[in-house]
């Protein structure tokens, strides 16, 4: 079954067309070292919860919108391959995303899928 790799990050709605540049490069950068798929979601209906939602989870601000992404693998040690060239390819060195997120506030990890319909 497929791995995954889900983000979560506040982006000021000032820079979404700048996050989505950013992220067409990214997601096309991580396509062509084997990713299975690259999806990028603007929150369009996530309530701010009482204890807990998206919103929270990333602190977002009252100026910014919720992201949520995932990058789509065939297995765990392709994911870590594809994770190695990207991490290396010189189109994603530097700080430039700095300017348009802030990635202390991105929420990550990797899934192992166990339900798929």
């Amino acid at each position: 079954m497929p791995y995954i790799d889900g983000f979560l990050v506040a982006v000021p709605k000032a820079n979404i067309e700048a996050y989505k540049k950013l992220s067409n490069l990214a997601g096309s950068i991580w396509k062509e070292h084997g990713a299975q798929k690259y999806v990028e979601c603007l929150a369009d209906d996530v309530p701010y919860g009482e204890l807990t939602s998206f919103p929270r989870a990333v602190m977002a601000k009252e100026d910014e919108v919720v992201v949520f992404s995932w990058i789509v693998y065939g297995s765990r040690k392709e994911r870590d391959d594809i994770v190695a060239k990207v991490m290396s390819d010189p189109r994603l060195q530097g700080d430039d995303w700095k300017t348009v997120f802030d990635g202390k506030r991105l929420i990550y990890g990797g899934f192992e899928t166990f339900v798929e319909l």
